[in-house]
């Protein structure tokens, strides 16, 4: 199957992509990736300033035409005319890149207001869902591609990470069942990635307590623990060579499949060697669990991290 997909291997010079959460991250870095092969962009972000260093960027390394549309994706509005502007500007849509996404930590039973923990839902998964069905009368007259960024945590029980591991989750599921519904006329390319440099590896987190984004580099430190992050340059080229090709999956960097083995076949093991690494008594910080201070001991961020992460400049808006 590998070889069928090699040998039509798609071209997109000149074909117009659609990427969410392009201001930073994957999203930016897959602007750039997509901009190097010639193909037509629309990015999408919620901050202006960085959306407009992206677009910058992504003309300079061989993008001929770029749209920016400032908008949020949570808000199905948003989403509607996110897509109509896409349409007003080329005339068509050849691949969707539902990105956007953020993160949180925390342990439900910790949380004081749980409905703060909605604006993950609406972005991670509802985000997704609602751009998809505006763009799917686009897709289907291109015979376009949607790629869509679930997680590793998807399968993997992390700790602190309950609502984020759902929709990630939700994703994964809702567009498996999206590709039997389509059938042939827009395939679907499902990214699971692990730990990859980005502003979620940074530190940035929506905390239940007030709603609002923070960066702690230290409750990064305990979530990441001893895992190699992997580059994003290096992640986004992975994901285009993917979709070109057709593939059905993608997980990067692509030793982080065997966590899904782990997972099929000794899930009690997994279970366990996350409840020792990650969960402390009630009450007490999570910087307090031994996959912190395994870091603290060790210094392994050093050797794991990429230089980018050690940097304390995330944007929290």
């Amino acid at each position: 199957m590998l070889g069928v997909n090699l040998i039509h291997n798609e071209n997109v010079n000149g074909k117009v992509v659609l990427i969410t959460g392009a201001s930073s991250g994957i999203g930016e870095h897959l602007a750039y990736e997509y901009a190097k092969r010639g193909a037509r962009l629309v990015l999408v972000g919620r901050r202006e300033d960085s959306l407009r260093e992206v677009v910058d960027r992504a003309s300079d390394r061989g993008s001929p035409d770029v749209l920016m549309v400032r908008a949020d994706v949570s808000k199905v509005e948003d989403c509607k005319r996110i897509v109509d502007e896409t349409i007003n500007h080329f005339g068509r849509l050849d691949h969707l890149v539902n990105n956007a996404g953020i993160t949180s930590l925390g342990m439900l039973e910790e949380a004081t207001d749980i409905t703060n923990f909605r604006a993950i839902m609406d972005t991670n998964f509802w985000g997704s869902v609602y751009t998809t069905r505006f763009a799917i009368p686009h897709l289907r007259s291109s015979k376009g591609k949607i790629v869509v960024l679930s997680s590793a945590a998807s399968w993997l029980p992390i700790p602190r990470q309950s609502i984020y591991n759902a929709s990630k989750a939700a994703l994964l599921s809702m567009y498996e069942t999206l590709r039997i519904e389509f059938g042939p006329n827009i395939q679907i390319t499902i990214v699971t990635p692990g730990y990859i440099e980005s502003e979620l590896t940074q530190g940035k987190f929506l905390m239940s307590d007030d709603g609002e984004m923070i960066v702690d580099q230290d409750l990064r430190d305990a979530q990441v623990s001893a895992t190699p992050v992997g580059s994003v340059e290096g992640c986004a080229k992975a994901i285009v060579n993917s979709v070109c090709r057709g593939d059905r999956y993608l997980t990067e960097p692509e030793w982080f499949g065997v966590t899904y083995i782990w997972k099929v076949f000794c899930p009690e093991l997994l279970e366990w060697g996350y409840r020792l690494m990650y969960v402390t008594r009630p009450g007490s910080s999570a910087k307090e669990a031994p996959s912190k201070k395994i870091l603290d001991y060790t210094g392994a961020e050093n050797v794991l991290y990429p230089e980018t992460l050690h940097s304390p400049e995330v944007k929290t808006d």
